[in-house]
């Protein structure tokens, strides 16, 4: 149950002004995953506005950009470009105005903002985002960190648009190597299994492809059906996006199955 004071209308900013006070950064992520859990996207909107107005009262500008970051992404998976491009010239000023270029934090705006791009046709603005991303990220994080992972699958994706399949292999390959490493990273590996199938088919066509897509089904099915998994929202979330890719391959019954598992998931939350 979401309490109302996470979008309720904030008292009083001059009384926030003088302390020095922060936003809890990690409590208002831990609700808003509840609300997308929970598919109450209107809640997880009003939830982030309401947590913005907080940090913009606070002067609490680290935790006004977590929260702008958090905006990026929501307003990308909901299709709404205008607020979601509106979001990153935000987050670009925040990272100048607290002198966090080339930290870690950077690193994520970036890759942040160049998915927002990526997701709405605009790859030619996103790759030099990525490549930004990607030379603070490898000089500052461990190789097997999951974070590089996540940046090296969103980057081939990124090439890919640009028709640049050989390097967009490359990185998919480099995202698996890391993601195989990690806890319940079977769910990346699956979805960068599917993104591998999407690469074949449009270099080669469809009938060329067909074997190379065939193991690269089997192996997201393997992926999405391992015992250990942990069955949460975000395992939902994955079936959800998988299962359009596996009926376009042929593949209905798994699409159904995976819908319903999906579906199963947030009715019982």
């Amino acid at each position: 149950m979401i309490d109302k004071e996470d979008y309720q209308e904030q008292c009083c900013l001059l009384k926030m002004n003088q302390g020095g006070e922060k936003i809890p950064v990690s409590r208002v992520l831990e609700k808003l995953d509840v609300y997308l859990e929970n598919q109450d996207f209107e809640g997880a909107r009003r939830h982030l506005d309401y947590w913005e107005q907080e940090a913009e009262g606070y002067k609490d500008y680290q935790g006004e950009l977590s929260v702008i970051n958090e905006k990026i992404g929501f307003y990308r998976k909901q299709g709404d470009e205008a607020m979601c491009l509106a979001q990153i010239p935000r987050a670009f000023g925040l990272i100048e105005q607290l002198g966090m270029e080339d930290t870690i934090t950077h690193g994520t705006t970036l890759i942040n903002a160049a998915t927002g791009y990526k997701a709405f046709n605009q790859g030619s603005t996103a790759l030099p985002l990525y490549e930004k991303a990607k030379r603070i990220y490898e000089s500052a994080l461990r190789p097997e960190d999951s974070r590089l992972g996540g940046l090296y699958n969103n980057m081939a994706l990124a090439l890919v648009e640009e028709a640049d399949y050989e390097r967009a292999l490359e990185y998919y390959h480099k995202a698996l190597k890391i993601m195989e490493l990690q806890d319940q990273g079977e769910l990346e590996c699956a979805i960068t299994y599917l993104n591998m199938a999407d690469l074949f088919v449009v270099r080669d066509g469809q009938v060329e492809a067909e074997q190379e897509v065939t193991k690269l089904i089997e192996a997201a099915i393997e992926c999405l059906n391992k015992e250990d998994l942990v069955k949460n929202g975000y395992y939902a979330f994955v079936c959800e996006k998988c299962a359009p890719v596996f009926g376009y391959y042929g593949y209905f019954i798994y699409e159904t199955e995976l819908k319903n598992r999906a579906r199963e998931i947030y009715e019982r939350n």
